[in-house]
């Protein structure tokens, strides 16, 4: 659901809030994180899989079956049946193994999309006064790139680490009847491949995280200066940026290349193991064939088809730890990302009412709100001096009220407050008598519209500009919003023209009036705050901008948070912010 609070500044921007009534996707919520969560979804896959590579047991038996047959010279009309059984068992296993790798695949990705909603979810609800929400960058080549680690992590690692646990054991049953010294082989060549292969977890392991940061952080910077990209150019920084930019990829290539070194040297070692413990078995049931060797079976030699029985199972013996070693650096990447996820996912500074749903009986209240202000104590971290300690201020319904203060005294904090972004350590906020809290902040939010000193324009048409795609409003309140805000030259030059991102084709003055008739244009309104709107801009657009800010806010409560005195001139009543909180009439 769209939100009637305009974010429109740099330092306070637009949080989507969307009525979300499936618990799941709570952001801090530990139970969807839960490994046991994901193993009950990727349990069938895995038991598929599984069951395919244990078909391969009795069709060993078959094969070996029929070649001893066939060597006792009893023709080969005796091995049909025996061959008509193997070609259906392959096709069963072919096909088990074909659904279980889609069932893993789907469930896979099923997981990514919740986690990713997840961490989209968390994202959404930190307060844009969060001081340690993670960077755009870094943040959108989590969710949209380092993410998709994920799916071959859960897809193929977890039925492979199924596989291997489970195959290995039933072929050493298998085998143990025949030759319990094959079964003893097999027994003590199997335990080097998993001791080896968590060794080489953990620095696996240690090499993707560090990889997986090394990336978000090159994302972040390289987003960061293509917005700062004018600026590095007028102040002739570019080659020092781009220097720092190749050392940052070669300090990429460097870490990659470590994960990629680390994936290599655990499928070779493991590659070599399974080569010997194969090459053994096959050396003792060759002489044992001969009759070189006489132990090692529980009653005289090894039959040919006991010898081809056991040898065909050995290579299926170290096939699934094979397998494992193979997806083993999908592990370390994919659980890297999840722990990446889950560290985003992670809650911090809430935005107050962030998802709630009771919004019908204060949206039917059109009596215009006073706001009071009591008591407020309020601080951006823990350790960090108070921004506000005991303030309180009353501003009555539909008065014009301006926060005067120099830089840094708290007038975009106040704004913020009053607007809900954020939750204070104590006292209390009344809007139109109705305490602001976690259960009302976001019905009250819908009454407010936020302008900025610094409004962000999409790319696309004024008109598009000024709706945002908002079914409430109409095509005329949108004409009527572009009259208040003295647009209309400015739409008449630019017609169906888009604007470029960012507002490129416009100037500042043009930008705020334009976030200003986006308030205009919003039915719902009767608060309107604005932060600096006339800051960095000529006396004659400031005094254009103030007029189109005095006109759409008539029978509204208008809030400004200014250190233009002349803007505050023009308000009905002046609220110094500073170390002694006083009040004079305008």
């Amino acid at each position: 659901m769209t939100t009637a609070f305009f974010d429109t500044g740099s330092e306070v921007r637009r949080e989507a809030e969307t009525d979300v009534t499936d618990s799941s996707i709570q952001p801090s919520s530990p139970k969807d994180r839960s490994p046991r969560t994901m193993r009950a979804k990727l349990s069938p896959a895995a038991l598929v899989q599984t069951l395919a590579s244990l078909l391969w047991i009795p069709q060993a038996a078959l094969l070996a079956s029929g070649i001893g047959v066939i060597a006792d010279r009893h023709g080969t009309t005796a091995t049909a049946i025996p061959a008509l059984f193997v070609f259906l068992l392959g096709a069963l296993r072919a096909g088990l193994d074909s659904l279980g790798g889609r069932l893993a695949f789907q469930a896979a990705r099923a997981e990514l999309s919740r986690r990713r909603e997840i961490a989209a979810t968390a994202l959404a609800a930190r307060s844009p006064l969060d001081s340690d929400r993670p960077a755009s960058g870094f943040a959108a080549s989590l969710i949209a790139e380092q993410a998709e680690t994920i799916v071959p992590y859960l897809a193929r690692f977890r039925p492979a680490r199924l596989k291997a646990s489970a195959v290995p054991l039933v072929i050493l049953i298998c085998i143990a009847p025949v030759s319990w010294l094959a079964a003893l082989i097999l027994l003590f060549t199997a335990p080097l491949i998993p001791m080896f292969m968590a060794l080489i977890g953990w620095q696996a392991k240690a090499a993707s995280e560090k990889q997986l940061a090394e990336t978000g952080g090159l994302n972040a910077f390289l987003l960061d200066r293509l917005r700062g990209l004018a600026t590095i150019r007028a102040l002739g920084a570019v080659d020092r940026t781009a220097l720092r930019l190749r050392a940052d990829a070669e300090q990429l290539k460097m870490r990659t290349m470590a994960v990629l070194k680390i994936a290599f040297l655990s499928s070779a070692v493991l590659e070599l193991f399974a080569a010997l413990g194969v090459a053994a078995m096959a050396v003792y049931v060759g002489f044992n064939l001969l009759g070189a060797i006489d132990v090692g079976t529980w009653s005289g030699r090894l039959s040919l088809t006991q010898g081809l029985f056991i040898l065909l199972l050995a290579p299926s013996f170290f096939e699934p730890l094979r397998e494992l070693s193979a997806v083993w650096h999908d592990r370390a990447a994919g659980e890297a990302a999840l722990d990446a996820l889950d560290a985003l996912s992670s809650t911090g500074m809430t935005l107050p009412g962030w998802r709630d749903e009771r919004v019908a009986e204060t949206s039917r209240d059109r009596t215009l709100p006073s706001i009071d202000v009591d008591r407020l104590c309020f601080r951006h971290g823990r350790g960090q001096m108070p921004v506000f300690d005991g303030f309180g201020l009353a501003i009555a319904a539909g008065e014009h009220v301006a926060l005067l203060g120099e830089s840094g005294a708290g007038k975009t904090t106040m704004l913020s407050l009053i607007a809900g972004l954020v939750c204070s350590e104590s006292g209390m906020i009344h809007v139109g008598g109705q305490r602001l809290n976690d259960i009302s902040a976001f019905a009250l939010r819908r009454r407010m519209a936020w302008i900025g000193q610094r409004p962000h324009i999409f790319a696309g048409t004024m008109t598009s500009n000024i709706t945002l795609g908002r079914p409430e409003v109409s095509p005329r309140a949108v004409q009527q919003a572009i009259d208040l805000a003295h647009l209309r030259r400015t739409v008449t030059q630019h017609g169906a023209m888009s604007i470029g991102e960012g507002g490129a084709g416009l100037s500042g003055g043009e930008a705020l009036r334009l976030a200003i008739a986006r308030a205009a244009a919003t039915p719902h309104v009767d608060i309107i705050l604005a932060d600096e709107p006339t800051a960095h801009l000529d006396t004659e657009t400031a005094r254009e901008v103030t007029d189109a800010l005095l006109a759409i806010a008539r029978g509204r409560t208008l809030v400004v948070a200014t250190h233009d005195p002349v803007l505050a001139a023009r308000m009905g009543r002046i609220i110094h912010i500073d170390a002694s909180v006083r009040e004079e009439a305008a």
